[in-house]
């Protein structure tokens, strides 16, 4: 592996953002006052990748919502951590407990509410309309916005550095691409 790919593989967690990220950032109210979101389905294959390569991943967001929590189930997600006002605070215990350093951490936002995080992760990705300020300090800027497959192509291009995405897929799947 490459010198240059050698901070993909050192990534064994990714912590990815729900609004903006794993959603276009709408948020929908049913005459109940149901919060409603919509997910990407192309998403499933990035997040089930990445776990078929050893990664285990966090969802974390400053909002809660049952249809996140219902959702990331589906997705198996190893950790949703939902209505989290200090992410760094969080993540800095998270980090701790498990024994492992931020260069380790891949994570996957939009917007400036991530800003820290991402900046002293490991691998920063994100959506095509992800904020300014997130874009300057991003490993891989999607040419996908948030909501439509973002999530996806930032796994895959890291996966692909790693040289495990087809591999990936093939467990996954049982086809090769």
């Amino acid at each position: 592996m490459a010198a240059d790919n050698k901070k993909f593989s050192q990534i064994k967690y990714l912590v990815i953002d729900v609004d903006g990220t794993l959603t276009d950032a709408g948020i929908y109210y049913d005459e109940t006052g149901n919060e409603l979101k919509k997910f990407c389905t192309k998403d499933a294959a990035g997040l089930f990748a990445a776990h078929a390569a050893g990664i285990k991943y966090m969802i974390l967001t400053g909002r809660e919502c049952a249809a996140t929590a219902r959702r990331l189930k589906e997705m198996k997600a190893d950790y949703v951590v939902q209505n989290c006002k200090d992410k760094i605070a969080y993540l800095r215990e998270f980090i701790e407990k498990e024994k492992i350093s931020f260069e380790e951490i891949g994570y996957l936002g939009d917007d400036l509410n991530d800003y820290t995080g991402m900046k002293l992760a490991g691998y920063a990705g994100c959506p095509a309309d992800a904020c300014e300020e997130i874009k300057g300090i991003c490993d891989y800027v999607s040419s996908v916005k948030g909501g439509h497959g973002a999530v996806r192509d930032i796994i895959s291009y890291l996966l692909k550095q790693r040289g495990e995405w087809e591999k990936a897929i093939s467990d996954i799947y049982g086809a090769g691409i």
